[in-house]
Protein backbone atom coordinates (compact mmCIF):
# COMPACT_ATOMS: atom_id res chain seq x y z
CA UNK A 1 0.00 0.00 0.00
CA UNK A 2 1.59 3.33 -0.74
CA UNK A 3 2.19 5.80 1.96
CA UNK A 4 1.28 9.36 1.69
CA UNK A 5 1.89 12.56 3.66
CA UNK A 6 0.04 15.14 4.09
CA UNK A 7 2.19 18.54 4.96
CA UNK A 8 0.51 21.27 5.94
CA UNK A 9 3.05 24.56 5.79
CA UNK A 10 2.11 26.91 8.56
CA UNK A 11 3.43 30.41 8.98
CA UNK A 12 1.11 32.63 11.94
CA UNK A 13 -1.58 30.49 10.80
CA UNK A 14 -2.97 29.70 14.57
CA UNK A 15 -6.40 30.62 13.08
CA UNK A 16 -6.78 28.11 10.04
CA UNK A 17 -4.71 25.26 12.74
CA UNK A 18 -7.67 25.25 14.99
CA UNK A 19 -10.13 25.93 12.66
CA UNK A 20 -9.28 23.23 9.29
CA UNK A 21 -6.24 20.57 11.21
CA UNK A 22 -9.56 18.79 13.11
CA UNK A 23 -10.82 17.88 9.90
CA UNK A 24 -7.53 16.72 8.23
CA UNK A 25 -7.24 14.73 11.03
CA UNK A 26 -10.79 12.62 10.77
CA UNK A 27 -11.05 12.24 7.13
CA UNK A 28 -6.93 11.70 6.36
CA UNK A 29 -6.81 7.82 7.53
CA UNK A 30 -3.66 6.08 6.87
CA UNK A 31 -1.80 8.92 6.02
CA UNK A 32 0.75 10.62 7.70
CA UNK A 33 -0.47 14.60 8.28
CA UNK A 34 2.88 16.68 9.25
CA UNK A 35 2.77 20.22 10.04
CA UNK A 36 5.85 22.52 9.09
CA UNK A 37 6.32 25.47 10.67
CA UNK A 38 8.12 28.55 8.94
CA UNK A 39 9.01 30.22 11.97
CA UNK A 40 5.74 31.54 13.32
CA UNK A 41 5.71 34.27 16.11
CA UNK A 42 2.38 33.52 17.00
CA UNK A 43 1.14 30.59 18.99
CA UNK A 44 1.03 28.15 16.39
CA UNK A 45 3.50 25.50 17.83
CA UNK A 46 2.30 25.41 21.42
CA UNK A 47 -1.68 25.37 20.06
CA UNK A 48 0.18 21.96 17.73
CA UNK A 49 2.02 20.86 21.00
CA UNK A 50 -1.10 20.89 23.53
CA UNK A 51 -4.02 20.35 21.52
CA UNK A 52 -2.86 17.86 18.43
CA UNK A 53 -0.16 15.72 20.05
CA UNK A 54 -0.93 13.55 17.34
CA UNK A 55 0.11 15.55 14.82
CA UNK A 56 4.50 15.63 13.37
CA UNK A 57 5.62 19.30 13.50
CA UNK A 58 8.70 20.25 11.69
CA UNK A 59 10.28 23.09 12.69
CA UNK A 60 11.92 25.66 10.48
CA UNK A 61 14.64 27.94 11.34
CA UNK A 62 13.28 31.06 9.78
CA UNK A 63 10.06 32.10 7.25
CA UNK A 64 12.07 30.54 3.68
CA UNK A 65 8.21 31.75 2.12
CA UNK A 66 5.84 28.81 0.37
CA UNK A 67 8.87 27.35 -1.75
CA UNK A 68 11.75 26.90 0.28
CA UNK A 69 9.45 25.78 3.02
CA UNK A 70 8.30 22.75 1.25
CA UNK A 71 11.54 22.17 -0.04
CA UNK A 72 13.08 22.11 3.42
CA UNK A 73 10.29 20.20 4.80
CA UNK A 74 9.69 17.22 2.40
CA UNK A 75 12.96 16.50 2.45
CA UNK A 76 12.45 14.86 6.25
CA UNK A 77 9.59 13.04 4.92
CA UNK A 78 9.56 9.61 3.50
CA UNK A 79 6.29 8.81 1.71
CA UNK A 80 5.30 7.67 -1.31
CA UNK A 81 3.21 10.03 -2.68
CA UNK A 82 3.42 13.94 -0.91
CA UNK A 83 0.18 16.02 -0.63
CA UNK A 84 0.70 19.40 0.03
CA UNK A 85 -2.09 21.29 1.30
CA UNK A 86 -2.85 24.95 2.55
CA UNK A 87 -3.56 25.36 5.80
CA UNK A 88 -6.72 26.81 5.12
CA UNK A 89 -8.54 24.38 3.47
CA UNK A 90 -11.33 22.04 4.85
CA UNK A 91 -10.79 18.84 3.66
CA UNK A 92 -14.06 15.99 3.00
CA UNK A 93 -14.84 12.52 3.59
CA UNK A 94 -13.07 10.36 1.24
CA UNK A 95 -10.95 13.17 -0.06
CA UNK A 96 -7.83 11.28 -0.28
CA UNK A 97 -8.50 7.79 -1.76
CA UNK A 98 -9.77 8.89 -5.30
CA UNK A 99 -6.34 10.76 -5.94
CA UNK A 100 -4.47 7.94 -4.48
CA UNK A 101 -6.07 5.52 -6.93
CA UNK A 102 -5.21 7.63 -10.14
CA UNK A 103 -1.37 7.69 -8.91
CA UNK A 104 -1.87 4.11 -7.97
CA UNK A 105 -2.82 2.39 -11.41
CA UNK A 106 -1.37 4.80 -13.59
CA UNK A 107 2.35 5.42 -13.69
CA UNK A 108 2.04 8.18 -15.82
CA UNK A 109 0.79 10.25 -13.85
CA UNK A 110 2.61 12.14 -11.60
CA UNK A 111 0.35 15.03 -9.89
CA UNK A 112 -3.27 15.56 -9.28
CA UNK A 113 -5.39 17.83 -7.68
CA UNK A 114 -9.02 17.90 -6.44
CA UNK A 115 -12.31 19.92 -7.02
CA UNK A 116 -11.65 23.35 -4.68
CA UNK A 117 -14.82 25.23 -4.29
CA UNK A 118 -14.85 28.25 -1.90
CA UNK A 119 -15.21 28.04 1.54
CA UNK A 120 -17.01 31.02 2.41
CA UNK A 121 -19.26 29.94 -0.86
CA UNK A 122 -19.75 26.89 -1.30
CA UNK A 123 -21.82 26.73 -4.39
CA UNK A 124 -19.03 28.26 -6.25
CA UNK A 125 -15.57 26.58 -7.59
CA UNK A 126 -12.53 28.62 -6.40
CA UNK A 127 -10.29 31.10 -7.36
CA UNK A 128 -6.78 28.97 -6.68
CA UNK A 129 -7.48 25.64 -8.73
CA UNK A 130 -10.64 25.27 -9.75
CA UNK A 131 -11.50 22.25 -11.80
CA UNK A 132 -8.38 22.02 -12.98
CA UNK A 133 -5.70 24.60 -14.50
CA UNK A 134 -4.44 25.51 -17.88
CA UNK A 135 -2.48 28.00 -19.57
CA UNK A 136 -2.82 30.06 -22.66
CA UNK A 137 -0.60 31.06 -25.44
CA UNK A 138 1.07 34.10 -24.20
CA UNK A 139 1.48 32.04 -20.75
CA UNK A 140 -1.03 33.54 -18.54
CA UNK A 141 -2.61 30.64 -16.18
CA UNK A 142 -6.45 30.02 -15.93
CA UNK A 143 -8.85 27.42 -14.87
CA UNK A 144 -12.16 25.52 -15.52
CA UNK A 145 -14.53 27.23 -13.03
CA UNK A 146 -12.46 29.87 -12.86
CA UNK A 147 -11.35 32.92 -15.40
CA UNK A 148 -9.68 36.21 -14.42
CA UNK A 149 -12.33 37.11 -11.27
CA UNK A 150 -15.16 35.25 -12.75
CA UNK A 151 -15.84 31.95 -10.84
CA UNK A 152 -18.77 29.13 -11.80
CA UNK A 153 -21.37 27.70 -9.93
CA UNK A 154 -20.39 24.06 -8.90
CA UNK A 155 -23.95 22.32 -10.59
CA UNK A 156 -21.53 18.88 -11.06
CA UNK A 157 -20.53 20.22 -14.70
CA UNK A 158 -16.52 19.10 -13.53
CA UNK A 159 -17.19 15.63 -11.38
CA UNK A 160 -14.96 14.06 -14.58
CA UNK A 161 -11.06 13.21 -14.18
CA UNK A 162 -9.15 14.30 -16.88
CA UNK A 163 -5.29 15.72 -17.94
CA UNK A 164 -4.41 19.09 -17.11
CA UNK A 165 -1.88 21.49 -17.55
CA UNK A 166 -0.95 22.27 -14.01
CA UNK A 167 -2.24 21.55 -10.16
CA UNK A 168 -2.59 24.18 -7.73
CA UNK A 169 -0.54 24.43 -4.63
CA UNK A 170 -3.21 24.45 -2.79
CA UNK A 171 -3.77 20.79 -2.47
CA UNK A 172 -0.82 19.16 -4.42
CA UNK A 173 -0.85 15.41 -4.66
CA UNK A 174 2.18 14.72 -5.87
CA UNK A 175 4.89 11.69 -5.93
CA UNK A 176 7.70 12.12 -3.95
CA UNK A 177 10.54 10.78 -6.09
CA UNK A 178 9.13 13.38 -8.64
CA UNK A 179 9.09 16.03 -6.18
CA UNK A 180 12.78 15.54 -5.71
CA UNK A 181 13.55 15.17 -8.72
CA UNK A 182 12.73 18.54 -10.22
CA UNK A 183 14.59 19.42 -6.89
CA UNK A 184 11.32 20.52 -5.73
CA UNK A 185 9.82 24.20 -6.14
CA UNK A 186 11.90 27.03 -7.54
CA UNK A 187 12.36 28.61 -4.20
CA UNK A 188 13.26 32.19 -6.40
CA UNK A 189 9.99 32.51 -6.72
CA UNK A 190 8.96 32.47 -3.25
CA UNK A 191 5.41 31.78 -3.32
CA UNK A 192 2.88 32.42 -6.26
CA UNK A 193 3.32 30.25 -9.76
CA UNK A 194 5.62 27.75 -8.63
CA UNK A 195 2.85 25.42 -8.79
CA UNK A 196 2.87 26.30 -12.26
CA UNK A 197 6.41 26.10 -13.11
CA UNK A 198 6.98 22.67 -11.55
CA UNK A 199 4.03 21.22 -13.78
CA UNK A 200 5.38 22.66 -16.69
CA UNK A 201 8.86 20.91 -15.55
CA UNK A 202 6.68 18.01 -15.09
CA UNK A 203 4.81 18.27 -18.94
CA UNK A 204 8.66 18.64 -20.73
CA UNK A 205 10.08 15.67 -18.74
CA UNK A 206 6.42 13.99 -20.77
CA UNK A 207 4.60 13.34 -17.31
CA UNK A 208 0.79 14.00 -16.87
CA UNK A 209 -1.16 16.14 -14.24
CA UNK A 210 -4.51 15.77 -13.59
CA UNK A 211 -7.98 16.73 -11.66
CA UNK A 212 -9.78 14.50 -10.16
CA UNK A 213 -13.20 15.88 -9.76
CA UNK A 214 -14.32 13.00 -7.29
CA UNK A 215 -12.57 14.29 -4.49
CA UNK A 216 -13.36 17.73 -2.94
CA UNK A 217 -11.83 20.43 -0.51
CA UNK A 218 -13.23 23.99 0.64
CA UNK A 219 -10.67 26.71 0.24
CA UNK A 220 -10.59 29.59 2.32
CA UNK A 221 -8.36 31.42 -0.16
CA UNK A 222 -5.78 34.38 0.30
CA UNK A 223 -5.40 33.20 3.81
CA UNK A 224 -1.85 35.27 3.70
CA UNK A 225 -2.21 37.83 1.22
CA UNK A 226 -5.20 39.22 0.01
CA UNK A 227 -6.30 39.70 -3.40
CA UNK A 228 -5.78 42.49 -3.56
CA UNK A 229 -2.33 42.73 -1.77
CA UNK A 230 0.46 44.66 -3.79
CA UNK A 231 2.56 42.04 -2.60
CA UNK A 232 0.87 39.54 -4.38
CA UNK A 233 0.50 41.53 -7.14
CA UNK A 234 3.98 42.18 -7.13
CA UNK A 235 4.75 38.35 -6.89
CA UNK A 236 2.19 36.99 -9.16
CA UNK A 237 3.55 39.64 -12.08
CA UNK A 238 7.58 39.36 -11.56
CA UNK A 239 6.99 35.56 -11.20
CA UNK A 240 4.41 35.34 -14.38
CA UNK A 241 7.06 36.83 -16.64
CA UNK A 242 10.16 34.16 -14.92
CA UNK A 243 7.58 31.63 -15.79
CA UNK A 244 7.75 31.88 -19.60
CA UNK A 245 10.93 33.26 -19.74
CA UNK A 246 12.04 30.17 -18.37
CA UNK A 247 10.22 27.73 -20.66
CA UNK A 248 8.93 29.63 -24.22
CA UNK A 249 11.05 28.30 -27.26
CA UNK A 250 13.29 30.92 -28.73
CA UNK A 251 10.97 31.67 -31.32
CA UNK A 252 8.17 32.35 -29.47
CA UNK A 253 9.53 34.15 -26.54
CA UNK A 254 11.12 37.10 -29.28
CA UNK A 255 7.63 38.04 -29.76
CA UNK A 256 5.10 36.98 -26.99
CA UNK A 257 7.61 38.43 -24.36
CA UNK A 258 7.35 42.42 -25.58
CA UNK A 259 3.42 41.54 -25.83
CA UNK A 260 3.07 40.41 -22.54
CA UNK A 261 5.49 43.14 -20.74
CA UNK A 262 2.64 45.76 -22.88
CA UNK A 263 -0.62 43.86 -20.99
CA UNK A 264 1.49 44.32 -18.18
CA UNK A 265 1.51 47.90 -18.89
CA UNK A 266 -1.56 48.18 -19.65
CA UNK A 267 -2.67 46.41 -15.78
CA UNK A 268 -0.50 48.74 -14.23
CA UNK A 269 -2.35 51.64 -15.49
CA UNK A 270 -5.84 49.88 -14.60
CA UNK A 271 -4.65 50.14 -11.68
CA UNK A 272 -3.69 53.51 -11.54
CA UNK A 273 -6.99 54.53 -13.02
CA UNK A 274 -8.56 52.60 -9.72
CA UNK A 275 -7.15 54.54 -7.59
CA UNK A 276 -5.00 51.50 -6.22
CA UNK A 277 -1.70 53.09 -6.66
CA UNK A 278 -0.12 49.77 -4.41
CA UNK A 279 -0.86 47.66 -6.78
CA UNK A 280 0.29 50.20 -10.02
CA UNK A 281 4.09 50.37 -8.45
CA UNK A 282 3.58 46.75 -7.19
CA UNK A 283 3.97 45.83 -11.26
CA UNK A 284 6.43 48.19 -12.10
CA UNK A 285 8.39 46.35 -9.53
CA UNK A 286 8.28 43.39 -10.39
CA UNK A 287 9.35 44.16 -13.90
CA UNK A 288 12.56 45.96 -12.48
CA UNK A 289 12.79 42.76 -10.10
CA UNK A 290 12.80 40.56 -13.49
CA UNK A 291 15.30 43.10 -15.19
CA UNK A 292 17.58 42.74 -12.26
CA UNK A 293 17.19 38.26 -11.82
CA UNK A 294 17.59 37.79 -15.60
CA UNK A 295 21.00 36.17 -15.67
CA UNK A 296 20.22 33.96 -12.77
CA UNK A 297 16.47 32.66 -15.37
CA UNK A 298 18.67 32.56 -18.50
CA UNK A 299 20.78 30.03 -16.40
CA UNK A 300 17.61 28.06 -15.66
CA UNK A 301 16.20 27.95 -18.76
CA UNK A 302 19.62 27.38 -20.00
CA UNK A 303 19.87 23.76 -17.79
CA UNK A 304 16.05 23.08 -18.69
CA UNK A 305 16.41 22.86 -22.30
CA UNK A 306 19.86 20.70 -21.29
CA UNK A 307 17.82 18.50 -19.02
CA UNK A 308 14.31 18.39 -20.37
CA UNK A 309 14.31 19.49 -23.93
CA UNK A 310 11.33 18.41 -24.96
CA UNK A 311 8.17 21.21 -24.86
CA UNK A 312 4.82 20.02 -25.33
CA UNK A 313 2.50 22.36 -26.74
CA UNK A 314 -0.88 19.92 -27.04
CA UNK A 315 -1.88 20.65 -23.18
CA UNK A 316 -1.56 24.79 -24.06
CA UNK A 317 -4.62 26.58 -24.83
CA UNK A 318 -4.24 27.58 -28.21
CA UNK A 319 -5.99 31.25 -27.90
CA UNK A 320 -5.49 34.47 -25.92
CA UNK A 321 -7.44 34.24 -22.60
CA UNK A 322 -7.59 37.83 -22.28
CA UNK A 323 -9.00 38.23 -25.84
CA UNK A 324 -11.70 35.68 -25.50
CA UNK A 325 -12.99 36.84 -21.92
CA UNK A 326 -12.62 40.60 -22.34
CA UNK A 327 -13.82 40.50 -25.92
CA UNK A 328 -15.65 37.28 -26.82
CA UNK A 329 -17.24 36.93 -23.61
CA UNK A 330 -16.04 33.57 -22.71
CA UNK A 331 -16.96 32.29 -19.98
CA UNK A 332 -16.07 28.52 -19.68
CA UNK A 333 -13.48 26.34 -21.07
CA UNK A 334 -14.38 22.79 -21.67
Amino acid sequence: MSQTAVVILNYNGEKFLRQFLPSVITHSTGAEIIVADNASTDQSVSILENEFPTIRIIRLDRNYGFCGGYNRALQQVKADYYILLNSDIEVTTGWLQPMINLLDTNPTIAAVHPKILSYHHRHLFEYAGAAGGYIDTLGYPFCRGRIFDYVEEDKGQYNDVRQVFWATGACLMIRSKVYHQFNGLDEDFFAHMEEIDLCWKLQRDQQQIYYCGNSTVYHVGAGTLGYDNPKKTYLNFRNGLSLIFKHFDTGELLYKFPLRIALDLLAALNYLFKGKTGNAGAVIKAHWSFINSISNNWRKRQELREHYPHYIKTMIYPGMIIVDFFLRGKRKIN
